[in-house]
């Protein structure tokens, strides 16, 4: 889906409009770090093909280790994890962009 762009408008679900900008896989450590944007906010994530060996390092079930989202408009952090929160969501649609990302980013990136 590299490239692919649908376009958020008002009253559309969280990930119409997912647009995935980047992928590049890690020389080392494994992972993929996967950049795009999504209802109006930019996100950088490192994703993994198989779960954290220590749970706490993982976003939830997601294989997502890093993820950090900024809202476009005013350039705003709204999340960031870092193997763990550095900031929590800061408002519903940045809970809701966490949501849809740590429900299927991995899968969409590892095909599984």
């Amino acid at each position: 889906m590299a490239n692919a762009k649908r376009t958020h408008t008002q009253g559309a679900k969280i990930g119409d409009d997912l647009r995935i900008t980047k992928t590049t896989r890690r020389a080392s450590g494994g992972g993929t770090w996967v950049c795009g944007t999504i209802a109006g906010h930019r996100f950088d994530a490192l994703v993994f093909p198989e779960h954290a060996e220590c749970p706490e390092y993982e976003l939830g079930d997601s294989r997502i280790s890093k993820l950090w989202v900024e809202r476009m408009a005013d350039k705003t952090t709204v999340v960031n994890f870092d193997r763990g929160w550095d900031q929590q969501p800061a408002n519903p649609t940045a809970a809701k962009i966490v949501d849809f990302l740590t429900a299927g980013l991995a899968d969409l990136i590892y095909h599984a």
